[in-house]
């Protein structure tokens, strides 16, 4: 083969210039696609959740209460439990992405809540108006959340020093 047709990489060591390549590539789709979401997501998540509650206080304040309650537990007791089974630096990649997405929902309301962009003030005001209690409702929904693996965390601890005492004195 001449030297005109043989890879620029001969020594099988890795191709930096077309890592940066894809490297800038990937960090402009994610920032496009930031710019997008931060548009849009939102709105559409406010216009879901008053769709949901259609304006009343008392389904407000339970719908929040169950997605702040479920969306906190669920994706912390995966990741906890996806780290108690193995750390390697995929599984906790792979665990923080998982938690991410199932904590989805709860993000996107805090994105309205603490959001500066006119796409969550839209959100907040359609929150005020279709969705009232619920903002309330997932915060407490999210602290009872936590509240109650910091119990089992506690209780865990706790019995595992109690056996530690029994075995240590016979």
């Amino acid at each position: 083969m001449s030297e005109e047709l043989a890879p620029g990489n001969v020594d099988g060591g890795p191709d930096w210039g077309r890592r940066i390549v894809w490297g800038v590539g990937l960090l402009v789709v994610i920032v496009v696609a930031v710019l997008i979401a931060s548009a849009t997501v939102p709105r559409w998540w406010a216009h879901r959740i008053g769709d949901q509650v259609d304006g009343s206080i008392t389904q407000g304040t339970l719908l929040g209460l169950f997605y702040g309650f479920v969306f906190t537990l669920v994706p912390i007791a995966l990741v906890i439990l996806l780290l108690r089974w193995r750390r390697t630096w995929k599984t906790i990649v792979v665990a923080l992405v998982i938690g991410i997405v199932f904590a989805l929902p709860n993000l996107m309301t805090l994105s309205i809540v603490i959001g500066r962009g006119n796409a969550a003030h839209a959100g907040d005001r359609t929150l005020d108006v279709d969705a009232p209690a619920f903002r309330g409702g997932s915060l407490v929904g999210a602290l009872l959340a936590c509240a109650l693996l910091g119990l089992v965390a506690y209780l865990s601890v706790s019995r595992d020093r109690a056996r530690a005492v029994v075995t240590r004195d016979p």
